[in-house]
Protein backbone atom coordinates (compact mmCIF):
# COMPACT_ATOMS: atom_id res chain seq x y z
CA UNK A 1 0.00 0.00 0.00
CA UNK A 2 2.21 2.02 0.53
CA UNK A 3 4.67 1.76 -2.38
CA UNK A 4 1.69 2.26 -4.22
CA UNK A 5 1.36 5.30 -2.80
CA UNK A 6 4.97 6.45 -3.19
CA UNK A 7 4.48 5.58 -6.85
CA UNK A 8 1.13 7.80 -7.42
CA UNK A 9 2.98 10.69 -5.83
CA UNK A 10 6.48 9.97 -7.41
CA UNK A 11 4.12 10.52 -11.09
CA UNK A 12 2.11 13.57 -9.75
CA UNK A 13 5.55 15.59 -8.91
CA UNK A 14 6.71 14.65 -12.72
CA UNK A 15 3.50 15.59 -14.49
CA UNK A 16 3.65 18.53 -11.99
CA UNK A 17 7.25 19.39 -12.73
CA UNK A 18 7.84 18.33 -16.29
CA UNK A 19 6.36 19.14 -19.62
CA UNK A 20 4.04 16.60 -20.65
CA UNK A 21 5.28 14.62 -23.79
CA UNK A 22 2.47 13.01 -25.56
CA UNK A 23 1.96 10.19 -28.60
CA UNK A 24 -1.09 10.85 -30.37
CA UNK A 25 -2.50 8.75 -33.42
CA UNK A 26 -5.11 10.22 -35.50
CA UNK A 27 -7.31 9.87 -38.71
CA UNK A 28 -5.99 12.17 -41.31
CA UNK A 29 -9.01 12.52 -44.17
CA UNK A 30 -6.20 13.17 -46.90
CA UNK A 31 -3.55 9.97 -46.32
CA UNK A 32 -6.54 7.62 -45.45
CA UNK A 33 -5.22 6.22 -42.30
CA UNK A 34 -4.03 7.08 -38.88
CA UNK A 35 -1.03 8.90 -38.61
CA UNK A 36 0.60 9.69 -35.39
CA UNK A 37 2.15 12.72 -34.08
CA UNK A 38 4.05 13.69 -30.84
CA UNK A 39 2.50 16.91 -28.82
CA UNK A 40 5.00 18.69 -26.00
CA UNK A 41 2.98 20.86 -23.70
CA UNK A 42 3.99 22.97 -21.25
CA UNK A 43 3.04 22.04 -17.52
CA UNK A 44 -0.21 22.16 -16.19
CA UNK A 45 -0.88 24.39 -19.30
CA UNK A 46 -4.63 25.24 -19.24
CA UNK A 47 -3.80 28.42 -21.24
CA UNK A 48 -4.38 28.89 -25.41
CA UNK A 49 -0.68 29.16 -26.31
CA UNK A 50 1.62 29.52 -29.62
CA UNK A 51 2.28 26.25 -31.16
CA UNK A 52 5.81 25.51 -33.30
CA UNK A 53 5.90 22.64 -35.73
CA UNK A 54 8.93 20.59 -35.75
CA UNK A 55 9.59 18.54 -38.97
CA UNK A 56 11.72 15.57 -39.21
CA UNK A 57 13.72 14.19 -41.88
CA UNK A 58 14.18 11.84 -44.51
CA UNK A 59 14.17 8.20 -42.34
CA UNK A 60 12.93 9.94 -39.73
CA UNK A 61 9.56 10.12 -38.12
CA UNK A 62 7.21 11.76 -35.78
CA UNK A 63 9.43 10.50 -32.84
CA UNK A 64 12.49 12.42 -34.33
CA UNK A 65 12.86 15.73 -32.70
CA UNK A 66 12.04 14.33 -29.28
CA UNK A 67 14.75 11.73 -29.23
CA UNK A 68 17.38 14.17 -30.80
CA UNK A 69 16.76 16.86 -28.78
CA UNK A 70 14.73 16.23 -25.17
CA UNK A 71 15.46 19.38 -23.71
CA UNK A 72 12.25 20.33 -25.91
CA UNK A 73 10.11 19.88 -22.54
CA UNK A 74 12.07 22.12 -20.78
CA UNK A 75 12.10 24.56 -23.78
CA UNK A 76 8.25 23.89 -23.92
CA UNK A 77 8.21 25.04 -20.45
CA UNK A 78 10.36 27.87 -20.33
CA UNK A 79 9.15 29.94 -23.44
CA UNK A 80 5.40 28.75 -22.89
CA UNK A 81 4.83 27.49 -26.55
CA UNK A 82 3.42 23.99 -27.53
CA UNK A 83 5.64 21.54 -29.88
CA UNK A 84 4.18 19.43 -32.21
CA UNK A 85 6.33 16.77 -34.06
CA UNK A 86 4.02 15.39 -37.10
CA UNK A 87 4.85 12.15 -39.35
CA UNK A 88 6.04 13.23 -42.50
CA UNK A 89 7.01 9.28 -43.61
CA UNK A 90 9.99 10.21 -46.63
CA UNK A 91 7.37 12.32 -48.72
CA UNK A 92 9.40 15.62 -48.49
CA UNK A 93 5.61 17.18 -47.07
CA UNK A 94 4.29 17.55 -50.49
CA UNK A 95 1.44 16.30 -52.11
CA UNK A 96 2.40 14.39 -55.07
CA UNK A 97 0.82 14.72 -58.51
CA UNK A 98 1.70 11.19 -59.82
CA UNK A 99 1.43 8.86 -56.61
CA UNK A 100 -2.19 10.09 -54.45
CA UNK A 101 -0.60 7.95 -51.50
CA UNK A 102 1.79 11.03 -50.99
CA UNK A 103 -0.51 13.67 -49.68
CA UNK A 104 1.43 15.27 -46.98
CA UNK A 105 0.89 18.89 -47.26
CA UNK A 106 -3.08 18.21 -47.12
CA UNK A 107 -2.29 15.98 -44.12
CA UNK A 108 -0.73 18.96 -41.91
CA UNK A 109 -2.79 21.77 -43.39
CA UNK A 110 -6.36 20.35 -43.39
CA UNK A 111 -5.85 17.25 -40.80
CA UNK A 112 -3.39 18.26 -38.34
CA UNK A 113 -3.43 21.67 -37.84
CA UNK A 114 -7.00 21.60 -37.47
CA UNK A 115 -6.90 18.68 -34.94
CA UNK A 116 -4.40 20.17 -32.98
CA UNK A 117 -6.35 23.86 -32.61
CA UNK A 118 -9.68 21.65 -31.46
CA UNK A 119 -7.89 19.66 -28.98
CA UNK A 120 -5.06 21.92 -27.83
CA UNK A 121 -5.13 25.24 -25.98
CA UNK A 122 -3.54 26.73 -28.61
CA UNK A 123 -3.95 30.57 -30.23
CA UNK A 124 -5.26 29.65 -33.82
CA UNK A 125 -3.41 31.97 -35.79
CA UNK A 126 -0.95 32.20 -37.96
CA UNK A 127 0.86 35.24 -35.63
CA UNK A 128 0.98 32.64 -33.27
CA UNK A 129 2.09 29.70 -35.24
CA UNK A 130 5.44 28.62 -36.86
CA UNK A 131 6.83 26.22 -39.14
CA UNK A 132 10.48 24.33 -39.07
CA UNK A 133 12.47 21.03 -39.22
CA UNK A 134 15.62 19.63 -40.31
CA UNK A 135 16.99 17.99 -43.63
CA UNK A 136 13.99 17.08 -45.96
CA UNK A 137 11.61 19.11 -42.77
CA UNK A 138 13.93 22.31 -43.10
CA UNK A 139 12.80 21.89 -46.92
CA UNK A 140 8.91 21.48 -45.74
CA UNK A 141 9.22 24.29 -43.12
CA UNK A 142 10.07 26.67 -45.78
CA UNK A 143 7.86 25.34 -48.41
CA UNK A 144 4.67 24.48 -46.02
CA UNK A 145 5.22 28.04 -44.83
CA UNK A 146 5.77 29.89 -48.11
CA UNK A 147 2.53 28.47 -49.40
CA UNK A 148 0.22 28.92 -46.90
CA UNK A 149 1.49 32.30 -45.20
CA UNK A 150 -2.21 32.31 -44.33
CA UNK A 151 -1.92 29.83 -41.87
CA UNK A 152 2.11 30.58 -41.01
CA UNK A 153 3.79 33.48 -39.94
CA UNK A 154 7.34 32.24 -39.58
CA UNK A 155 8.89 29.02 -41.06
CA UNK A 156 12.29 27.93 -40.82
CA UNK A 157 14.80 25.45 -41.80
CA UNK A 158 17.69 24.07 -40.49
CA UNK A 159 20.18 21.71 -42.22
CA UNK A 160 17.45 22.48 -45.07
CA UNK A 161 17.39 20.40 -48.43
CA UNK A 162 16.05 23.91 -49.77
CA UNK A 163 17.39 23.64 -53.08
CA UNK A 164 15.69 19.78 -54.00
CA UNK A 165 17.20 20.03 -58.37
CA UNK A 166 20.98 19.04 -57.49
CA UNK A 167 20.00 15.83 -55.93
CA UNK A 168 17.38 14.22 -58.41
CA UNK A 169 18.73 10.65 -57.51
CA UNK A 170 18.71 11.12 -54.29
CA UNK A 171 16.11 10.75 -50.99
CA UNK A 172 13.19 9.39 -53.05
CA UNK A 173 12.01 12.78 -54.25
CA UNK A 174 11.70 11.44 -57.80
CA UNK A 175 9.06 9.41 -56.24
CA UNK A 176 6.83 12.13 -55.32
CA UNK A 177 7.65 14.68 -58.19
CA UNK A 178 8.51 12.24 -61.03
CA UNK A 179 12.23 11.84 -62.74
CA UNK A 180 13.97 15.60 -63.08
CA UNK A 181 14.73 14.65 -66.69
CA UNK A 182 11.00 14.50 -67.38
CA UNK A 183 9.42 16.53 -65.47
CA UNK A 184 11.92 19.98 -64.22
CA UNK A 185 9.15 22.20 -64.66
CA UNK A 186 7.46 20.28 -61.64
CA UNK A 187 10.69 20.11 -59.39
CA UNK A 188 11.35 23.68 -60.58
CA UNK A 189 8.00 25.05 -59.36
CA UNK A 190 8.34 22.65 -56.21
CA UNK A 191 11.85 23.70 -54.99
CA UNK A 192 11.93 26.58 -52.17
CA UNK A 193 14.68 28.43 -54.40
CA UNK A 194 12.19 29.30 -56.72
CA UNK A 195 9.26 29.63 -53.82
CA UNK A 196 10.59 32.68 -52.13
CA UNK A 197 10.06 34.67 -55.70
CA UNK A 198 6.56 34.92 -54.66
CA UNK A 199 7.17 36.09 -51.26
CA UNK A 200 6.94 40.05 -50.21
CA UNK A 201 8.89 41.36 -47.56
CA UNK A 202 7.77 40.78 -43.95
CA UNK A 203 4.83 38.67 -45.10
CA UNK A 204 7.17 35.49 -43.40
CA UNK A 205 9.51 35.58 -40.34
CA UNK A 206 12.73 33.78 -41.66
CA UNK A 207 15.24 31.79 -40.15
CA UNK A 208 17.84 29.73 -41.91
CA UNK A 209 21.19 27.97 -40.38
CA UNK A 210 23.22 25.38 -41.90
CA UNK A 211 26.34 23.78 -40.62
CA UNK A 212 29.61 24.46 -42.05
CA UNK A 213 30.50 20.58 -43.07
CA UNK A 214 26.91 20.08 -44.15
CA UNK A 215 26.57 18.72 -47.84
CA UNK A 216 23.74 21.29 -48.09
CA UNK A 217 25.56 24.51 -47.10
CA UNK A 218 25.75 25.31 -51.04
CA UNK A 219 22.31 25.57 -51.56
CA UNK A 220 21.80 27.30 -48.46
CA UNK A 221 23.66 29.71 -49.40
CA UNK A 222 22.54 30.29 -52.43
CA UNK A 223 19.25 30.47 -51.00
CA UNK A 224 20.86 33.20 -48.70
CA UNK A 225 22.01 35.35 -51.66
CA UNK A 226 18.51 35.09 -53.47
CA UNK A 227 16.56 36.65 -50.79
CA UNK A 228 18.84 39.15 -50.14
CA UNK A 229 18.64 39.76 -53.79
CA UNK A 230 14.98 39.85 -53.42
CA UNK A 231 14.99 41.74 -50.56
CA UNK A 232 13.55 39.63 -48.31
CA UNK A 233 14.25 40.09 -44.75
CA UNK A 234 15.49 36.71 -42.70
CA UNK A 235 17.60 35.25 -40.05
CA UNK A 236 20.63 33.33 -41.80
CA UNK A 237 23.45 31.75 -39.57
CA UNK A 238 26.12 29.54 -40.83
CA UNK A 239 27.76 27.31 -37.54
CA UNK A 240 30.33 24.94 -37.25
CA UNK A 241 28.68 21.61 -37.44
CA UNK A 242 27.33 18.81 -39.76
CA UNK A 243 24.42 17.25 -40.85
CA UNK A 244 23.95 15.11 -37.64
CA UNK A 245 21.95 14.61 -34.67
CA UNK A 246 24.65 16.93 -32.32
CA UNK A 247 24.32 20.22 -34.43
CA UNK A 248 19.86 19.76 -34.85
CA UNK A 249 19.66 19.44 -30.75
CA UNK A 250 22.02 22.90 -30.59
CA UNK A 251 20.60 24.78 -33.42
CA UNK A 252 16.81 23.85 -32.43
CA UNK A 253 17.36 25.73 -29.46
CA UNK A 254 17.70 29.05 -31.41
CA UNK A 255 14.93 28.23 -33.39
CA UNK A 256 12.51 28.14 -30.65
CA UNK A 257 13.46 31.24 -29.09
CA UNK A 258 13.56 32.86 -32.65
CA UNK A 259 9.77 31.44 -33.13
CA UNK A 260 9.03 32.67 -29.79
CA UNK A 261 10.52 36.59 -29.73
CA UNK A 262 8.25 36.26 -33.22
CA UNK A 263 5.44 35.50 -31.23
CA UNK A 264 5.66 38.25 -28.87
CA UNK A 265 6.70 40.47 -31.35
CA UNK A 266 10.31 41.10 -29.80
CA UNK A 267 11.98 40.54 -33.38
Amino acid sequence: MKKMLLCSLLLLVFRICFASVDTVSMYSNSLHKQIKFVIVQPKQNKTALPTVYLLHGYSGNYAGWVNIAPQLQDKADQLQINIVCPDGANSWYYDSPIDSTIRYESYIIKDLIPYIDQHYPTIADKSKRAITGLSMGGHGGLYLSIRHTDIFGAGGSTSGGVDIRPFPNNWEIKKALGEYEKNQTLWDSNTVMTLVEGLKTNQLKIIIDCGLDDFFLKVNRSLHEKLQTLKIDHDYIERPGAHNAAYWRNSVDYQVLFFKKYFDNKN
